[in-house]
């Protein structure tokens, strides 16, 4: 019996809900746009369960113990992507293994968060020093995620790195004034931005500068929104979606689509659903009493919450377009089972603090 294998006393299953009506919507709003899509994504959905079962198991000390060797490992195949990487769309981010593309900056996520949970847990002190070390590093795996080129999740690990620095605690002066470098360096960055993320930027600062070009996608997004109103104009019958007016309506702006198709009671299904996922983490931050758990929930909490945030404020154009998905929402199969695995590790993780809890009892 698979049961018996299976330890998942520790398994949230308030939160789990909340995935599964995520998914769910997902699954039936590509259904509604294109089956062969839809048929992908639910594959990818029973794999990620799967992935999610095996992670849940394992013994997170383990993980600790390699987090430097994760941290090396992901430097050199975030490295090897740039060289040997599947060229789509003027983009190099995928391998191609056995016919399926694998993007390492979504998979990498979960392991990534375990060494810095690593990394921040051992910490005895919080001096400018390990502050500094925390921001090297973050910049090689930034740097070489932004030269595949993918500012949108560049900026997924700078947000969340620098969260959950803040919540530690750092003194905030020290943020200041690397937003002060920041600001100073904005004309070199500007420099080495390629043109199109140049254009993203000046169209979110004045929308209607191209309507027909590189105001498209936010000007369409931000229809679709509006015109599902209060009940959606129905599946399949979304004339943005539909008649194909919106782009990357199953990625980037599945949000609009929802909301095109099911109005604003789905979009706030949605955003009820993500509300209480982010609910379920903030108790696991409060209530763990182990610094490693603790440290690795709040990288949960920041990465989902940063994905939903951009991609939410994409679709209704309060956020530059940087092509950002909406976890268990979006299609693609490397952000589903990269947010499985990190609901996986986070059960695994609480599984062993809850063992140790027994034993000293």
């Amino acid at each position: 019996n698979l049961m018996k294998f299976l330890s998942l006393s520790s398994v949230d299953w308030l939160l789990m809900l909340g995935v599964v009506i995520l998914l769910v919507f997902s699954l039936v709003t590509l259904f509604s746009v294109d089956f062969e899509i839809f048929r992908s994504q639910f594959l990818f959905s029973i794999l990620s369960i799967v992935i999610f079962l095996v992670f849940s198991q394992f013994n997170s000390s383990v993980l600790r113990h390699y987090s430097l060797h994760i941290y090396v490992a992901s430097v050199i195949l975030l490295t090897a992507v740039l060289f040997f990487g599947a060229e789509s769309r003027g983009s190099v981010r995928w391998f191609s293994i056995f016919g399926v593309g694998i993007q390492f900056s979504e998979i990498l996520k979960p392991f990534l968060a375990i060494s810095f949970s690593g990394f921040l847990a051992n910490l005895n002190n919080y001096s400018f020093k390990p502050f500094v070390i925390s921001l090297i590093f973050l910049f090689p795996i930034a740097f070489l995620i932004f030269k595949q080129p993918d500012l949108g999740n560049a900026m997924i690990y700078i947000f969340v790195v620098l969260g959950t620095l803040i919540i530690y605690g750092y003194p905030f002066r020290w943020f200041a004034g690397g937003f002060l470098i920041w600001l100073l360096s904005l004309p070199f960055l500007w420099l080495i931005f390629h043109d199109y993320q140049k254009q993203r930027i000046l169209t979110f600062i004045n929308p209607t500068r191209d309507p027909l070009g590189t105001s498209y996608n936010a000007i369409q997004a931000i229809i679709a929104v509006g015109s599902g109103m209060i009940i959606g104009r129905g599946l399949g019958q979304g004339t943005q979606s539909g008649l194909s007016f919106l782009p990357e309506q199953h990625t980037d702006f599945i949000f609009a689509t929802i909301s095109e198709e099911l109005g604003f009671i789905g979009s706030l299904i949605i955003v009820g659903a993500f509300a209480f996922i982010f609910y379920r983490l903030f108790l696991k931050i409060k209530n763990s009493d182990d610094k490693f758990s603790k440290t690795f929930s709040i990288i949960v909490f920041f990465t989902l919450f940063v994905h939903f945030f951009i991609n939410v404020g994409m679709n209704i154009g309060i956020v530059p377009i940087v092509g950002v998905t909406l976890p268990f929402v979006s299609y693609g199969g490397s952000s589903l089972l990269s947010n499985f695995i990190f609901l996986g590790l986070l059960v695994a993780i609480n599984k062993k603090k809850r063992r140790e809890v027994l034993e000293i009892g």
